[in-house]
């Protein structure tokens, strides 16, 4: 049940479809390309350099596309990016069809997905608050949260169990899920207000790294999760894992992908009927931790089940950061810096995953996969403990509520 104060938000069901079939999309069809690759490969860094191929581009357009987002139209900027998305993933199901589909071709759709993310993700980060009034936006971001992680079950259980028909298949429900997410970003109503004019300067498109360093709070919050993510890249290791230590197939990968978004859901699903009332910044910093050591469970473990809860717990605790870090950028950002600010969460945190796939590809190949799983989790729970000296504003946070868009 959607909370009734929800309901009334104009604009969400849009948002939701948009979000929620991107998402989707690109769960299928990362399970299809990672286990495509490694099958022509049977390489354990391959996974690595897939993950790289996607934050590569990020580097250099991150900045761009911030300064872009705060000075065009964040709709039909995220509009374009979904249709280019469609296409391409339909030229990769064309591809695969033809079997025409080779390790390079797999890299350069994944280069060509990260510029469009770069693009797209902070002006899809700046839509809720647009919806959504700061009374109600950590409800609402657990909310879209809970249909997110909705999304990333069903589309790596889809991924696993339509590879075994064939990754045309695959691909091909991908570009269906991309222009369904189209249809609900063109029919979602915002007010543009078009921002004074202002020279592009070096220092205007670099002003969300300035506004971070003011607020350090932010910064904290998002390079912890940056840290976390990038040392706790235990999902980049599922297909070894699945492959080779626990046997369980395509299938298995599937349910094992889904499981993190499982442990996510219901915690996210919690969190939007149940929202957090105080310790904000102590319960974050936990959640961390906690992750860390469900890394290190999952990647000694070569029982099914125990990975599998492992996997639970771990998404369970990634959400709380997430709807934690997300409402508070949110809401101590103005609107005019949004796409910037956002362009260097995108950095940040979203490039983490694709670059803690190649941190783990890479450790794997040098000490295993097994190894370099364990590895993470403690990397993720000394972080944690060096964050919270460093950042104690962060520590400190209490309520969601009561942070403002200005320095306090």
């Amino acid at each position: 049940m959607i909370d009734p104060a929800l309901r009334s938000l104009p604009g969400l069901p849009s948002l939701i479809v948009g979000r929620i079939f991107s998402q989707l999309s690109a769960t299928t069809m990362t399970i299809a390309i990672g286990w495509q690759i490694y099958a022509l490969t049977h390489d354990v860094a391959s996974l690595g350099y897939l993950g790289l191929a996607q934050f590569l581009p990020m580097i250099p357009l991150t900045f761009v596309a911030g300064h872009v987002a705060d000075r065009f139209n964040r709709r039909s900027i995220v509009l374009i990016c979904q249709i280019c998305e469609i296409l391409s993933t339909a030229a990769l199901a064309i591809a695969a069809a033809f079997h025409v589909l080779t390790t390079g071709g797999i890299y350069a759709f994944a280069a060509f997905y990260g510029v469009l993310r770069s693009f797209e993700m902070p002006c899809q980060q700046a839509f809720l608050p647009a919806i959504a009034p700061a009374a109600l936006l950590p409800r609402a971001q657990a909310l879209l949260s809970s249909l997110f992680m909705t999304a990333s079950i069903v589309g790596p259980s889809l991924g696993g169990l339509l590879y075994g028909i064939g990754p045309v298949v695959c691909y091909g429900l991908s570009t269906l899920g991309f222009g369904i997410a189209f249809c609900g970003t063109l029919s979602l109503k915002l007010v543009h207000t078009i921002p004074p004019k202002e020279p592009v300067t070096f220092a205007s498109v670099f002003a969300g790294l300035s506004f971070l360093n003011r607020r350090r709070d932010l910064l904290g919050a998002i390079t912890l999760d940056l840290f976390a993510v990038l040392l706790g890249g235990a999902t980049a290791m599922l297909p070894v894992y699945a492959d080779g230590i626990l046997h369980v197939g395509p299938i298995g990968l599937g349910l094992l992908r889904a499981s993190p978004a499982i442990g996510a859901l219901l915690m996210s699903w919690g969190l939007s009927r149940y929202p957090l009332k105080g310790r904000a910044g102590l319960i974050m910093f936990v959640a961390v931790v906690v992750f860390g050591v469900a890394t290190i469970i999952f990647g000694a473990s070569h029982t099914v089940w125990l990975s599998i809860v492992a996997l639970m717990i771990l998404g369970a605790s990634d959400v709380i950061s997430v709807v934690i870090r997300s409402s508070l950028i949110q809401l101590a950002t103005p609107d005019s810096m949004r796409g910037r600010v956002s362009a260097v969460n995108t950095l940040f945190i979203g490039s983490s995953n694709q670059l803690g796939e190649f941190e783990s590809g890479m450790l794997g190949t040098a000490i295993g996969p097994e190894a370099a799983v364990i590895a993470g989790g403690v990397g993720t729970i000394l972080v944690a403990a060096a964050w919270a000296k460093l950042f104690p504003r962060l520590w400190a946070l209490d309520r969601l509520e009561d942070v403002f868009p200005e320095e306090q």
